[in-house]
């Protein structure tokens, strides 16, 4: 048995293995014909069978899942090499269709946003990031905490009281608690995890730490009190990084002189589960604290996108149309659960209302209040938000948002909510009676849009490569990566296509104000007949 072989021999032992059978002096072990660990056929059939209406209700957009289940089926039945046979016919068929293109494409570019101009490439070298202090216990910092840990930093979790801190400590342990329930971690694990952080009230230890992560409320006055605090208790060296979904990065760090030290560290919540870490670089940050911090977000398990400094940064700012053309749509007449239904069933996890109920209206009000500060050319007011925030309908939290919570959280239409949206209609004045969209209208109303800042951000620079925002968006928002992500998706259609139908709906509907004027970047796509994608390299080959 090679496996009982001691490394410096293995080779040796394999080549007298592979001679004797062929000489006939071992027997050889043909696996493909084995069937001595198969079961009951017909039972094996029913399990295949049974995965197969699992696979196909879970993503009836692709046949993949399918025609696998199909090819294991059909060799149990007919024998591993007609069965191989089967599978190489159906993979031939497959490999050429959009979703396998779209799918290589995502892997690939996944792994190319550790690659980043300027900062890789230049000769630098990471340095170690042994102590982390993350300022905030609350659920985005107790989850930040929890994926540090969970990759062997030492962490310092800081609080402003004795009961916060309590809190944070005992959310973190429940973190890793969970993990030991569903098997994936042993206890013993878990206690040595534990052992890694430490709560402190105060900033005496602050100057043993190669990274501050801060993680409080969207406070700009609070986060440049603490980040000119934390220019006084950390040594010059310490990466100095915000967790901020909105703000801008320079004005955080505009209080200190170590503007070179701060960067963005955008978690998505919760922040120990979700695969991305969107890395902000301002005008200053050292291209040395960003090798650092990618660095440490491939340590942690994250995929890291470096992205520029603007509000929304990359996903946030590229989604933020697709909420304001839902709620034009509802103002418009269109029905919240035919809206839902369709963008799930282009394949998102939940539709944009169901996604506001999970986010909480305050924070979808206070995201959206930022947009139209910044971006007030293009942006959608829906006062339905406002309504329901009032009337503390916050979502799931209190059970009643768009939709109503059973106990178990399940979503459920809540008749209640037909005077807020009428309400809503009255004030837009924009209701058209009878109106009917199809689903593919819907979708297309929604996420053109959002392809349509995707353009803005590509040709800003904000990514350092349009794949980027494709492996930003299925990793944060769960676009679905059979599509290959937001760009990768839209070159599939076309720029002409997607530009002719942002022009009719803005003369269709000039109630919309910017919500469909199509960006200057879009327009040279569609004019040159070339993908978005690749107008943004040939866009940055000609500046070489």
């Amino acid at each position: 048995q090679l496996h009982q072989v001691p490394p410096a021999q293995v080779w040796a032992a394999a080549k007298d293995l592979v001679l004797a059978m062929a000489g006939g002096q071992k027997p050889i072990r043909r696996t493909l014909h084995l069937v001595d660990k198969l079961g009951d056929v017909e039972g094996e059939l029913q399990m295949v069978n049974f995965a197969k209406a699992q696979a196909v209700k879970k993503m009836p957009q692709v046949r993949h899942p399918g025609v696998c289940c199909d090819v294991v089926a059909y060799g149990l039945k007919e024998g591993g090499v007609r069965g191989l046979a089967l599978e190489h016919e159906r993979f031939v068929e497959l490999v050429f269709e959009n979703p396998s293109k779209a799918l290589v494409h995502f892997f690939f570019a996944q792994r190319n946003t550790r690659n980043v101009d300027g900062v890789t490439n230049v000769g630098l070298k990471p340095r170690k990031m042994n102590t982390v202090a993350v300022l905030g216990g609350g659920l985005m910092g107790s989850g930040i905490a929890t994926a540090l840990i969970s990759a062997g930093c030492n962490v310092l979790l800081k609080e402003i009281n004795s009961k916060f801190l309590k809190a944070g400590m005992e959310r973190v342990d429940a973190n890793l608690q969970s993990k030991v329930r569903k098997g994936k971690l042993s206890q013993q694990k878990k206690e040595a995890m534990m052992s890694r952080v430490q709560g402190t009230l105060d900033y005496s230890k602050f100057g043993k730490c190669d990274m501050v992560i801060e993680a409080v409320i969207e406070n700009v006055g609070l986060k440049q009190q603490i980040f000119a605090d934390l220019e006084k208790y950390c040594n010059h060296n310490c990466i100095l990084a915000t967790n901020t979904s909105t703000i801008d990065i320079e004005v955080v760090g505009s209080k200190t002189r170590a503007q070179d030290r701060i960067v963005g560290a955008h978690f998505f919540s919760p922040a120990h589960v979700m695969p991305l870490l969107e890395i902000i670089r301002a005008k200053q940050s050292s291209p040395q604290v960003v090798l650092d911090l990618l660095t440490l977000g491939k340590r942690i398990k994250k995929t890291p996108v470096v992205v520029g400094n603007c509000c929304g940064f990359a996903v946030n700012r590229v989604f933020f149309p697709y909420g304001m053309s839902a709620g034009f749509l509802l103002d418009l007449g269109q029905d919240i659960l035919q809206i839902d239904k369709a963008i799930k069933a282009f394949g998102m996890p939940m539709g944009p209302f169901m996604l506001n109920d999970l986010v909480g209206m305050g924070t979808a009000f206070h995201v959206a209040s930022e947009f139209k500060t910044h971006y007030p050319d293009r942006v959608y007011s829906l006062s339905l938000v406002k309504d329901l925030l009032d009337a503390k309908r916050l979502g799931q939290a209190t059970k009643r948002g768009f939709y109503k919570y059973d106990e178990k959280g399940k979503p459920s239409p809540d008749s209640s909510l037909e005077p807020f949206i009428a309400r809503s209609r009255r004030n837009a004045g924009i209701y058209r009676k009878g109106l009917k969209m199809s689903d593919q209208e819907l979708v297309e109303m929604i996420f053109f849009p959002v392809v349509n800042e995707a353009c803005r951000v590509v040709s800003e620079g904000i990514v350092d490569k349009a794949s980027d925002l494709d492996v930003a968006t299925v990793m944060s928002m769960g676009f679905p990566a059979y599509r290959g992500g937001i760009v990768k998706w839209a070159d599939s259609i076309g720029a002409g296509y997607i530009l002719s139908r942002l022009r009719s709906w803005q003369t269709r509907f000039p109630e919309s104000g910017g919500l469909y004027a199509p960006s200057a970047y879009l327009e040279a796509c569609a004019s040159k007949g070339v993908p978005i994608a690749g107008a943004r390299e040939a866009q940055r080959a000609a500046k070489l």
